[in-house]
Order: C-alpha cells, then structure tokens, then sequence
C-alpha cells in the first residue's frame, strides 16, 4: 500500500500542511529523501475508547488519536484537541505545522498532536474527566515526559491537563507534572501559559508594525475568534491602544466601528457563553467580518477562512494568523500580490508552544520562573525568529509563510543528516 491509498489521511487541512511543505521545499533545494521522509508523520496512533454517558443508557464508541511528525529533535510535543471534525488527516496536518514551529523557535522539540472525536460543549464534567482520562490510557503508551508532551488545544484546557497528569501519574505510582504542559499552576504549571498564544502572537504584531510603519495606537483591528486566543489577543491589543472594531466567536460576529471594549465583551460571554445577542456591536456573519475594513485583521478560530474566494475582498493591511490554517494557499498567493502583510501561523502563535517548553523546563529542573522572566524570554525568542523570517525573506525575495517554513525546515533537515540513518 502508497502513502496515497491512505484515505485516513485524506483531509483538507493535511493536503494544505503537505502543499505548504513542499512549496518551502522546492524553493530550498531541500533533498529528495528528506522531503519524502517529511512529508507524512512518523508516528500515528488511532484508538477507540468506550465513551459512557451520565444517563448509563448508552455507551458510545468514540475515535481519538495521537500524532508525532518527527521524533528526530527530541520529544515531540503538541496539544489535544476536543472537536467533533477531528479525525487523522487534521491531527496529521496540526503534528507538521507542530515541527515548524518548535524549529523555528529553535525549541528541543519535534511535532506532535493529539485529539477526540466528540463535542466537548455537549458533555457535563463528569463525562468530560471520563473522556479524558480514557483516552489518556489507550495513548499512555505513546506519551511521557521524555517522549511526547501533551497540552491544551481547541477545545480542551487546563483542568483536562490535570486529568491528563493525574491519570499518567497513576500508572507510574508516584506525581510527574512533566508529562503535560498548559496544566494549573499548583500542579506544576508556568505562570504566563494560558494566554501565550495570544501574547506571543502580539508580539508578533507589534515587530510587524515597526516593519511596515504602521502606528497602533492610530490602528483598528479585527479578531476572528473569541476563545482563549482570539480573546487574548483581542485585549493585549487593546491595551496597546489599537481600536476592536470586530470580533466574532462560533455565535457570531459584532461590528462597531467606533471600537468595542473587550472588558465588556468578556464579562458579556462569562455569563452567556457566547457573543450571540451582545449589544455591544451590530451582528454581522462571520464570513462578512472578515471583509470588513481593519488594519490588523487577526483569524484566531478555524481553519480555511481565508481562501481564494474571499482573499480579493479583504480591507487590511496585515493578517495575523493566531488560528492554524486559516489561509490557503491560493489566498496566500492573492495577498501577496495585493501587498497585504502576512504574519504566518508557525510563527505568529508559536507564543503557546515556546511557554510550554518553559514550563517543561521548569518541571523537569523544579525551578519555577516569573512571570516577568517568562514574558521576556518568550518575547526574546519570538522576535528572534520574526527577525529571522524577515531578513530571509528579503533577501531570497519569498513571502513570509514560505521564509519561515524554510527556517525550521532547514533545521530539521540538518538535525536528521547529522544524525544519520539506521539502519
């Protein structure tokens, strides 16, 4: 059996992380043996586990899976995430972007990713600690603190690290917090992780601007996504004095070109949940948000929304892509030919995965960072590889997407020549 009869992989998102590869690798030479050795994961692991209901009248069969790309860098690591569309080919797609980013980042770290088959808003907490810790043993096999590292995604979030944490720890009789990232502090977590996407990604934003000249305190943006990295990001830039003229959640999307206070909002979706009925803005589609004049406009929700079909109508000046693959590639080529800036996913919300491997480190050494510590570090190794990005961009005249793939692709490459093959 090829690679390509491999149905399971079929999935859109995974066609987008192999297009994007090799793209980068055409464009750098990169050899022909790594580039196949590369394009598909090293490792995957598809499991089923008996999910059982509150009610105990049904027991359903629920699919999970766990991804490592590369195990050449070190261990792997990458989140979990709880949606009803996951299944390998997205888990696939999510463990390659996993090993560009940790590349770029120049992090001890291959790709990985992980995920369940069912709809986490529907389940209740019991069902939910169920669920988690089922999955946990049918991939306990696979993980571990100098394997493969876990931490929250879409959908999942620090108390499923826990249960994550508690049922790994179990097993082995004795407490190890190094086995997931993203978990409570008290356990061993790093102060700064629950919003280091969106910090980072503002970061990223605001190395940006200078680039291109652009004042963000005379600046409106537009989020795409009101969870934890579209709200975060939302009021980092907030706090910068950039104008919210639009966000929007799964509900949703709110416009209001005089600004929206991302307090309100927040306080707003504490109580409701969603945005959906929020007086703060007029209600637009989410569709029709991202059409709407801004000149940051930043998609932190789902994959493929920018695409060759919207790409022509967007307002903006610069997209920052807090989501993973929210563009593809014909979009890509339409925005680069419109001169609209884009700050990519492997590197604009890198932010999560750079404080995850701060808080491996401080689990395995017991030595716990503070916040101020974390936040300059994080900001350290984010613009170093925005800088990076930008000076090879400039001089191999590439757009940013494909720059920063050929930096952490590159290091990869060269990890695995000098490691050699066995046998």
């Amino acid at each position: 059996m090829t690679p390509t009869d491999l149905r399971e992989f079929d999935d859109p998102m995974f066609r987008l992380a192999q297009a994007q590869f090799l793209k980068a690798a055409g464009i750098m030479g990169l050899d022909e043996n790594i580039c196949e050795r590369l394009l598909w994961p090293q490792r995957t692991m598809v499991v089923t586990l008996p999910f059982r209901q509150d009610d105990y009248h049904e027991v359903e069969t629920v699919f999970g899976y766990r991804v490592q790309h590369v195990l050449t860098m070190g261990p792997t690591k990458g989140g979990i995430r709880y949606h009803e569309s996951v299944n390998l080919g997205e888990v696939s797609a999510l463990a390659m972007w996993m090993t560009w980013k940790c590349a770029l980042m120049q992090l001890p770290f291959g790709g990985a990713k992980g995920g369940v088959c069912i709809d986490p808003t529907s389940l209740s907490r019991a069902e939910l600690q169920r669920v988690t810790r089922r999955y946990t043993m049918e991939i306990i096999s696979m993980i571990g603190p100098d394997k493969d590292i876990p931490a929250p995604d879409m959908g999942t979030n620090e108390q499923v690290m826990a249960w994550l944490m508690d049922t790994y720890s179990q097993q082995v009789g004795y407490a190890v917090p190094e086995v997931v990232t993203g978990k409570p502090v008290v356990l061993g977590g790093s102060l700064g992780r629950t919003e280091a996407t969106g910090r980072g990604l503002v970061y990223l934003i605001q190395e940006s601007a200078k680039h291109l000249g652009i004042d963000l305190s005379q600046s409106t943006a537009i989020v795409q996504g009101f969870g934890n990295v579209g709200s975060n990001t939302a009021r980092f830039l907030e706090e910068l004095g950039v104008r919210i003229v639009g966000v929007s959640d799964v509900s949703t999307g709110l416009w209001n070109e005089n600004g929206l206070s991302i307090s309100s909002l927040l306080d707003w979706v504490r109580n409701h949940k969603i945005l959906k009925g929020c007086p703060s803005g007029d209600e637009v589609s989410n569709a029709e948000l991202l059409e709407r004049p801004c000149d940051i406009l930043a998609p932190c929700a789902m994959q493929n929304q920018i695409t060759g079909e919207n790409a022509q109508r967007l307002q903006c000046r610069m997209v920052a892509e807090g989501a993973n693959g929210p563009t593809t590639l014909e979009a890509d080529a339409i925005l680069n030919e419109r001169g609209i800036f884009v700050l990519p996913d492997v590197l604009g919300n890198a932010g999560g995965v750079t404080v995850s491997y701060f808080e491996w480190v401080q689990d395995t050494q017991n030595y716990m960072w503070t916040l101020d510590e974390i936040n300059s570090r994080l900001h350290g190794i984010m613009t170093n590889a925005f800088r990076r990005t930008i000076i090879r961009a400039e001089r191999d005249k590439l757009d940013t997407r494909t720059a920063a793939m050929i930096e952490g692709i590159e290091r990869v490459a060269q990890a695995k020549l000098s490691r050699g093959l066995f046998p």
